[in-house]
Protein backbone atom coordinates (compact mmCIF):
# COMPACT_ATOMS: atom_id res chain seq x y z
CA UNK A 1 0.00 0.00 0.00
CA UNK A 2 3.00 2.49 0.89
CA UNK A 3 3.64 2.23 -3.32
CA UNK A 4 -0.11 4.16 -3.96
CA UNK A 5 0.62 7.39 -5.34
CA UNK A 6 -2.23 10.42 -5.91
CA UNK A 7 -1.73 10.14 -9.68
CA UNK A 8 -2.96 6.47 -9.61
CA UNK A 9 -5.75 6.78 -7.56
CA UNK A 10 -6.30 10.12 -10.04
CA UNK A 11 -6.25 7.75 -12.87
CA UNK A 12 -8.59 5.59 -11.50
CA UNK A 13 -10.99 7.67 -10.62
CA UNK A 14 -11.00 9.40 -13.60
CA UNK A 15 -11.72 6.13 -15.71
CA UNK A 16 -13.90 5.55 -13.85
CA UNK A 17 -16.40 8.54 -14.02
CA UNK A 18 -15.91 9.11 -17.59
CA UNK A 19 -15.94 5.36 -18.81
CA UNK A 20 -13.11 5.46 -20.80
CA UNK A 21 -9.26 5.51 -20.78
CA UNK A 22 -9.60 8.10 -23.47
CA UNK A 23 -11.26 10.35 -21.82
CA UNK A 24 -9.01 9.80 -18.45
CA UNK A 25 -5.70 11.01 -20.79
CA UNK A 26 -8.09 14.04 -21.62
CA UNK A 27 -9.29 15.21 -18.16
CA UNK A 28 -5.83 14.23 -16.61
CA UNK A 29 -3.76 15.78 -19.61
CA UNK A 30 -1.99 12.32 -19.57
CA UNK A 31 -1.31 10.32 -22.49
CA UNK A 32 -2.99 6.69 -23.30
CA UNK A 33 -0.14 4.94 -22.60
CA UNK A 34 0.18 6.73 -19.12
CA UNK A 35 -3.19 5.93 -18.17
CA UNK A 36 -2.82 2.47 -18.98
CA UNK A 37 0.25 1.60 -17.16
CA UNK A 38 -1.10 3.90 -14.01
CA UNK A 39 -3.61 1.73 -13.85
CA UNK A 40 -2.09 -1.37 -14.04
CA UNK A 41 0.40 -0.67 -11.27
CA UNK A 42 -2.52 0.39 -8.98
CA UNK A 43 -4.30 -2.78 -9.86
CA UNK A 44 -1.05 -5.09 -8.84
CA UNK A 45 -0.36 -3.27 -5.76
CA UNK A 46 -4.17 -3.60 -4.79
CA UNK A 47 -4.00 -7.56 -5.30
CA UNK A 48 -6.74 -7.45 -7.88
CA UNK A 49 -8.24 -6.29 -11.04
CA UNK A 50 -10.57 -3.10 -10.53
CA UNK A 51 -12.22 -3.21 -14.13
CA UNK A 52 -13.81 -6.06 -16.28
CA UNK A 53 -12.11 -5.82 -19.53
CA UNK A 54 -14.84 -6.33 -22.52
CA UNK A 55 -13.78 -5.79 -26.07
CA UNK A 56 -11.40 -2.72 -25.31
CA UNK A 57 -14.10 -1.20 -22.71
CA UNK A 58 -13.38 -0.61 -18.92
CA UNK A 59 -16.17 -1.73 -16.89
CA UNK A 60 -16.04 -1.15 -13.31
CA UNK A 61 -16.35 -4.31 -11.36
CA UNK A 62 -17.23 -5.22 -7.85
CA UNK A 63 -13.68 -4.39 -6.25
CA UNK A 64 -13.57 -1.22 -8.24
CA UNK A 65 -17.29 0.20 -7.07
CA UNK A 66 -16.08 -1.14 -3.41
CA UNK A 67 -12.76 1.48 -3.82
CA UNK A 68 -14.48 4.21 -6.26
CA UNK A 69 -16.33 6.02 -2.82
CA UNK A 70 -12.89 5.61 -0.69
CA UNK A 71 -10.67 7.38 -4.02
CA UNK A 72 -13.68 10.17 -4.01
CA UNK A 73 -12.68 10.72 -0.70
CA UNK A 74 -8.97 10.55 -0.49
CA UNK A 75 -9.18 12.73 -3.71
CA UNK A 76 -11.61 15.22 -1.67
CA UNK A 77 -9.67 15.61 0.95
CA UNK A 78 -6.36 16.56 -0.73
CA UNK A 79 -8.35 18.91 -2.53
CA UNK A 80 -9.59 20.61 0.73
CA UNK A 81 -6.33 20.81 2.30
CA UNK A 82 -5.34 22.25 -1.11
CA UNK A 83 -8.27 25.17 -1.00
CA UNK A 84 -7.13 28.85 0.42
CA UNK A 85 -8.22 30.15 3.27
CA UNK A 86 -8.82 33.50 2.59
CA UNK A 87 -12.56 33.91 3.39
CA UNK A 88 -14.12 34.87 0.46
CA UNK A 89 -16.59 32.96 -1.98
CA UNK A 90 -14.45 33.13 -4.96
CA UNK A 91 -11.87 30.71 -2.77
CA UNK A 92 -14.06 27.82 -3.38
CA UNK A 93 -13.48 25.82 -6.30
CA UNK A 94 -13.71 22.63 -7.73
CA UNK A 95 -16.23 20.45 -9.42
CA UNK A 96 -19.90 19.05 -8.28
CA UNK A 97 -22.40 16.48 -9.92
CA UNK A 98 -25.71 17.09 -9.27
CA UNK A 99 -28.61 15.30 -10.28
CA UNK A 100 -32.12 16.14 -10.17
CA UNK A 101 -36.27 14.68 -11.09
CA UNK A 102 -37.85 16.58 -14.10
CA UNK A 103 -39.99 18.53 -11.74
CA UNK A 104 -37.23 20.09 -9.75
CA UNK A 105 -34.30 20.25 -12.84
CA UNK A 106 -36.78 21.87 -15.51
CA UNK A 107 -38.49 24.33 -12.65
CA UNK A 108 -36.75 24.65 -10.18
CA UNK A 109 -33.19 24.85 -11.18
CA UNK A 110 -33.02 28.47 -10.44
CA UNK A 111 -34.11 27.47 -6.56
CA UNK A 112 -31.79 24.71 -6.34
CA UNK A 113 -28.37 25.94 -8.15
CA UNK A 114 -28.87 29.69 -7.54
CA UNK A 115 -27.89 29.98 -4.03
CA UNK A 116 -24.46 28.41 -4.72
CA UNK A 117 -23.50 30.02 -7.55
CA UNK A 118 -24.05 33.16 -6.42
CA UNK A 119 -22.14 31.91 -3.44
CA UNK A 120 -19.29 30.55 -5.01
CA UNK A 121 -18.89 31.30 -8.45
CA UNK A 122 -16.20 29.53 -9.28
CA UNK A 123 -17.61 26.01 -8.42
CA UNK A 124 -18.41 24.29 -11.57
CA UNK A 125 -22.06 22.45 -11.36
CA UNK A 126 -23.11 19.39 -13.47
CA UNK A 127 -26.70 19.23 -13.06
CA UNK A 128 -28.28 15.55 -14.78
CA UNK A 129 -32.19 15.49 -14.95
CA UNK A 130 -33.95 12.84 -15.34
CA UNK A 131 -36.82 10.61 -13.52
CA UNK A 132 -36.12 9.73 -9.88
CA UNK A 133 -35.63 6.35 -10.43
CA UNK A 134 -32.85 7.11 -12.72
CA UNK A 135 -31.51 9.94 -10.09
CA UNK A 136 -31.25 6.82 -7.89
CA UNK A 137 -29.36 4.68 -9.61
CA UNK A 138 -26.96 7.18 -10.42
CA UNK A 139 -26.45 7.98 -7.19
CA UNK A 140 -25.85 4.55 -6.44
CA UNK A 141 -23.24 3.81 -8.89
CA UNK A 142 -21.44 7.01 -7.56
CA UNK A 143 -21.68 8.95 -11.07
CA UNK A 144 -23.62 12.17 -9.21
CA UNK A 145 -22.40 13.66 -6.15
CA UNK A 146 -25.99 15.09 -4.30
CA UNK A 147 -29.27 14.92 -5.43
CA UNK A 148 -32.59 16.67 -5.62
CA UNK A 149 -36.10 14.55 -6.38
CA UNK A 150 -39.91 15.20 -5.37
CA UNK A 151 -40.72 11.51 -4.40
CA UNK A 152 -39.49 9.71 -1.15
CA UNK A 153 -36.09 7.34 -1.85
CA UNK A 154 -35.86 4.24 0.58
CA UNK A 155 -32.48 2.52 0.37
CA UNK A 156 -30.33 1.49 2.66
CA UNK A 157 -27.36 3.34 1.17
CA UNK A 158 -29.07 6.50 0.56
CA UNK A 159 -29.29 9.37 2.78
CA UNK A 160 -32.02 11.96 2.75
CA UNK A 161 -32.40 15.43 3.81
CA UNK A 162 -35.76 17.48 3.40
CA UNK A 163 -35.45 20.77 1.22
CA UNK A 164 -38.76 22.30 0.75
CA UNK A 165 -42.76 21.55 0.38
CA UNK A 166 -44.04 21.09 -3.16
CA UNK A 167 -47.94 19.97 -4.81
CA UNK A 168 -49.39 18.50 -7.19
CA UNK A 169 -52.53 19.74 -9.18
CA UNK A 170 -55.14 18.27 -10.86
CA UNK A 171 -55.68 20.53 -14.63
CA UNK A 172 -57.74 20.53 -17.38
CA UNK A 173 -57.95 22.39 -20.58
CA UNK A 174 -60.65 25.55 -19.61
CA UNK A 175 -62.98 23.77 -22.48
CA UNK A 176 -62.78 20.36 -20.52
CA UNK A 177 -66.46 19.72 -18.72
CA UNK A 178 -64.73 19.45 -15.16
CA UNK A 179 -63.16 22.91 -15.63
CA UNK A 180 -66.65 24.01 -16.01
CA UNK A 181 -68.21 23.49 -12.54
CA UNK A 182 -68.25 25.18 -9.75
CA UNK A 183 -67.41 22.40 -7.48
CA UNK A 184 -66.15 19.26 -7.88
CA UNK A 185 -66.66 16.00 -6.19
CA UNK A 186 -65.10 12.41 -6.44
CA UNK A 187 -67.50 10.97 -8.57
CA UNK A 188 -66.96 13.69 -10.86
CA UNK A 189 -64.05 11.93 -11.94
CA UNK A 190 -65.70 8.48 -13.20
CA UNK A 191 -64.11 7.33 -16.60
CA UNK A 192 -62.22 10.53 -16.28
CA UNK A 193 -59.37 10.35 -19.65
CA UNK A 194 -55.97 10.63 -17.58
CA UNK A 195 -52.60 11.59 -18.80
CA UNK A 196 -49.79 10.82 -16.70
CA UNK A 197 -46.17 10.45 -16.97
CA UNK A 198 -43.99 7.35 -17.42
CA UNK A 199 -43.34 4.24 -14.26
CA UNK A 200 -40.72 5.41 -12.84
CA UNK A 201 -41.12 8.63 -11.96
CA UNK A 202 -42.57 9.56 -8.52
CA UNK A 203 -45.09 12.27 -9.99
CA UNK A 204 -46.70 9.03 -11.56
CA UNK A 205 -46.32 7.03 -8.28
CA UNK A 206 -48.24 10.02 -6.52
CA UNK A 207 -50.42 10.75 -8.92
CA UNK A 208 -51.80 6.66 -8.53
CA UNK A 209 -51.44 6.95 -5.03
CA UNK A 210 -53.61 9.89 -5.42
CA UNK A 211 -56.52 8.21 -8.02
CA UNK A 212 -57.32 5.22 -5.64
CA UNK A 213 -59.44 8.20 -4.21
CA UNK A 214 -61.24 8.33 -7.02
CA UNK A 215 -63.68 6.47 -9.27
CA UNK A 216 -62.01 4.09 -12.21
CA UNK A 217 -60.93 6.03 -15.33
CA UNK A 218 -58.96 5.84 -18.30
CA UNK A 219 -55.55 6.35 -18.72
CA UNK A 220 -55.47 7.65 -22.35
CA UNK A 221 -51.41 8.42 -22.81
CA UNK A 222 -48.23 7.89 -21.18
CA UNK A 223 -45.75 10.51 -21.70
CA UNK A 224 -41.93 11.05 -20.16
CA UNK A 225 -42.16 14.25 -20.23
CA UNK A 226 -44.20 16.74 -17.76
CA UNK A 227 -44.41 19.79 -20.79
CA UNK A 228 -45.48 16.80 -22.88
CA UNK A 229 -48.46 16.17 -20.68
CA UNK A 230 -49.14 19.58 -20.18
CA UNK A 231 -49.62 21.07 -23.94
CA UNK A 232 -51.91 17.04 -24.40
CA UNK A 233 -53.89 18.60 -21.78
CA UNK A 234 -54.14 22.40 -23.54
CA UNK A 235 -55.32 20.31 -26.45
CA UNK A 236 -58.09 19.13 -24.65
CA UNK A 237 -56.90 15.54 -24.48
CA UNK A 238 -57.47 14.45 -21.01
CA UNK A 239 -56.66 15.91 -17.67
CA UNK A 240 -53.64 15.36 -15.77
CA UNK A 241 -51.82 15.73 -12.25
CA UNK A 242 -48.86 18.01 -12.72
CA UNK A 243 -46.71 19.84 -10.52
CA UNK A 244 -47.84 23.38 -9.71
CA UNK A 245 -44.31 24.96 -10.60
CA UNK A 246 -45.31 23.35 -14.19
CA UNK A 247 -48.43 24.94 -14.37
CA UNK A 248 -47.79 28.79 -13.93
CA UNK A 249 -47.47 30.16 -17.01
CA UNK A 250 -50.48 28.58 -18.82
CA UNK A 251 -52.74 29.39 -16.17
CA UNK A 252 -51.60 33.26 -16.27
CA UNK A 253 -52.40 33.11 -19.83
CA UNK A 254 -55.62 30.91 -19.56
CA UNK A 255 -54.84 27.50 -21.24
CA UNK A 256 -54.79 25.32 -18.67
CA UNK A 257 -56.99 25.37 -15.90
CA UNK A 258 -56.13 23.94 -12.13
CA UNK A 259 -59.03 22.05 -10.57
CA UNK A 260 -60.29 22.43 -6.77
CA UNK A 261 -59.48 18.97 -5.39
CA UNK A 262 -59.31 19.32 -1.71
CA UNK A 263 -60.06 15.55 -1.21
CA UNK A 264 -57.31 14.33 -2.62
CA UNK A 265 -53.92 14.41 -1.08
CA UNK A 266 -51.41 16.39 -3.70
CA UNK A 267 -48.82 17.52 -1.25
CA UNK A 268 -45.55 16.33 -1.34
CA UNK A 269 -41.56 16.76 -0.38
CA UNK A 270 -38.59 17.69 -1.97
CA UNK A 271 -35.71 16.09 -0.78
CA UNK A 272 -31.73 16.08 -1.23
CA UNK A 273 -30.15 12.68 -1.73
CA UNK A 274 -26.75 11.24 -0.57
CA UNK A 275 -25.15 8.45 -0.78
CA UNK A 276 -24.33 7.40 2.77
CA UNK A 277 -20.89 6.31 1.77
CA UNK A 278 -20.35 9.69 0.11
CA UNK A 279 -17.48 11.99 2.06
CA UNK A 280 -19.26 15.52 2.55
CA UNK A 281 -16.70 17.06 1.70
CA UNK A 282 -16.15 21.33 1.57
CA UNK A 283 -18.32 21.29 -2.05
CA UNK A 284 -20.87 18.97 -0.62
CA UNK A 285 -21.08 21.27 2.55
CA UNK A 286 -21.55 24.31 0.83
CA UNK A 287 -24.19 23.14 -1.34
CA UNK A 288 -26.06 22.06 1.27
CA UNK A 289 -25.12 25.54 3.40
CA UNK A 290 -26.64 27.20 0.16
CA UNK A 291 -30.14 25.64 0.64
CA UNK A 292 -30.18 26.55 4.25
CA UNK A 293 -30.43 22.80 5.11
CA UNK A 294 -28.86 20.89 7.93
CA UNK A 295 -26.61 18.68 6.33
CA UNK A 296 -26.67 16.30 9.59
CA UNK A 297 -30.79 15.87 9.80
CA UNK A 298 -31.96 13.23 7.99
CA UNK A 299 -35.87 12.52 7.08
Amino acid sequence: MIGLSIRQLEVFHAIATTGSARKAAEQLHLSQPAISMALSELERQLGSPLFDRERGRLRLNARGAEQLPRTREILERLHDMQQPHSGTPESLSGELRVGASNTVGNYLVGELLGPIVAQHPMVALHLTVDNTRSITERLLDHSIDIACVEGPVHHTQLDTIGWRSDALVVCAAPSHPLAQRLRLAPDDFANAHWILRERGSATRSQTEQALTALPPGHILLELGQIEAIKQAVIAGLGIACLPYAATLDAVATGRLRVLRTPFLKLDRRLSLVLHRSRYRGTLIEAFLHSLEVDSHAQD
